[in-house]
């Protein structure tokens, strides 16, 4: 009892500094869990082990983000520096012709399409790369771009390479036939944020902005480069070999063919920068610059990517998460067992959000589960019901990737929280709708 209590409040409280901005992401991330596994050894409630082991554990299972964030930042910021996204970005702002709703469109269509490969981090690198410049020259919000990012990953981080939905098909023993029954909903999901989020943003832009009518000559301007620093890092010689080795890197990553060789990730991002800066910078002081120009960026993300992990291994470690896990199931009156699928939905934007998906799908849905098999629930029906709560859970502070969106964006976690979230919910709202319609998922189940 004492540790399911010790776990809401670690939660409302962590959630309270981070919202009223008393605490930084990092700070809050390692003191607070720290805190309060500290108060569950004392009080002889948590597992058995020790603190150091906790960390370990849960450092361990962000190890491989953070490295791979690491190498992938620095790889993208040489592609950068070298010019890669010049031509990209003046054609943008070609197309857009100063118009802020279009660049918006854009936008969403650029992120929905990039992040069919299932990877965040690829997701915000590529985007944040192309659309950021634009963005600054148009003056326009970056909150918008890093809102719209994050919606369609969302949608997109359902295709079971993205991971949840192969936790959902693992623990609850269901087949690939689950993702025919999510497609509707996703597809319908997409064209909500491309034509209706974007556009509203994009209104509300043009009414703060205007739609600048630009010459030629203008747009010509607006896309020069006259900073002597960066056209000196400039390299269109490079491009079209820049061109191919981004694209083998994003098509590796998307087909999964680096995996058969038993490679991770992380060394195909470490290859991927050892070129870039052999080919773009040749002259050892120059690698050396580029490295020191651009590391402060990556060590901040990856230093909140560890720090994710202390939070998950004192969570997890301590049992709270357990604690947490199980207080869902004894909180909800069998009067409702009819919509148990209806209830699985609804826990799991908390429970995805403030548990990682390790931790809820192998944590807290057999529980959920076993509930629900007694009330005449299938496998298959609770572990769509258990999907809907994905459309909240790359807001959570526990998704490593965001951090390196937030850092490229400058933006402020709480507030891009509450901007996200209440779009998010129309997402929520849509995945469920459309699953009861197609009649994947009952509403209600007679008793």
């Amino acid at each position: 009892m004492l540790l399911t209590i010790l776990s809401y409040l670690m939660i409302i409280f962590f959630m309270f500094v981070i919202m009223k901005k008393k605490m930084s992401p990092f700070t809050s991330l390692v003191l607070i869990p720290l805190i309060f596994a500290i108060i569950a050894m004392a009080t002889k409630v948590s597992n058995k082990g020790s603190l150091g082991d906790f960390v370990l554990e849960g450092i361990k299972t962000t190890s491989n983000t953070g490295i791979m964030l690491l190498f992938a930042i620095l790889y993208f910021s040489i592609m950068l520096d070298a010019g890669l996204f010049d031509p990209i970005t003046n054609k943008m702002i070609q197309l857009a012709k100063g118009d802020p709703l279009k660049v918006l469109i854009a936008t969403a269509i650029v992120a929905a399409a990039v992040s069919l490969n299932g990877d965040g981090t690829t997701t915000t690198l590529i985007c944040c790369s192309a659309f950021i410049p634009i963005y600054k020259k148009l003056d326009m919000k970056l909150m918008n771009l890093g809102v719209i990012v994050i919606l369609q990953n969302t949608i997109m981080n359902l295709l079971p390479w993205g991971g949840p939905t192969a936790r959902a098909m693992s623990v609850l023993k269901v087949g690939a036939e689950i993702l025919g029954y999510l497609i509707p909903g996703m597809i319908i999901a997409v064209l909500y944020v491309t034509f209706i989020v974007a556009p509203i943003m994009g209104r509300k832009e043009r009414a703060r902005l205007g739609i600048k009518t630009l010459s030629d000559s203008e747009l010509q301007e607006m896309s020069a480069i006259t900073d002597e620093k960066i056209l000196a890092l400039r390299r269109p010689e490079k491009w079209w070999f820049n061109v191919v080795l981004t694209l083998l890197l994003i098509g590796l990553l998307i087909t999964d063919s680096f995996y058969s060789l038993g490679l991770p990730p992380l060394f195909l991002f470490l290859i991927g920068t050892v070129l870039a800066l052999m080919v773009n910078y040749p002259n050892l002081k120059d690698q050396s610059a580029r490295i020191g120009a651009n590391g402060g960026d990556a060590v901040q993300v990856v230093i909140l990517v560890f720090a994710a992990g202390v939070f998950m291994g004192l969570f997890q470690g301590t049992g709270m998460a357990d604690a947490l896990a199980q207080s869902f199931t004894k909180i909800i009156p069998e009067q409702l067992a009819g919509f148990w699928g209806l209830i699985i939905a609804l826990i799991s934007a908390p429970g995805t959000f403030f548990i990682s998906n390790d931790g809820f799908y192998f944590g807290v849905l057999p529980v959920l589960a076993e509930a629900g098999r007694s009330y005449g629930f299938t496998d298959m029906q609770m572990a769509l019901a258990s999907l809907m709560g994905q459309a909240f859970h790359l807001l959570s502070p526990l998704v490593a990737f965001i951090y390196l969106l937030l850092r490229l964006t400058g933006l402020d976690m709480g507030q891009w929280q509450k901007e996200s979230a209440k779009w998010a919910l129309g997402i929520f709202v849509i995945f469920v709708v459309t699953i009861i319609l197609t009649g994947h998922m009952p509403l209600y189940l007679p008793q």
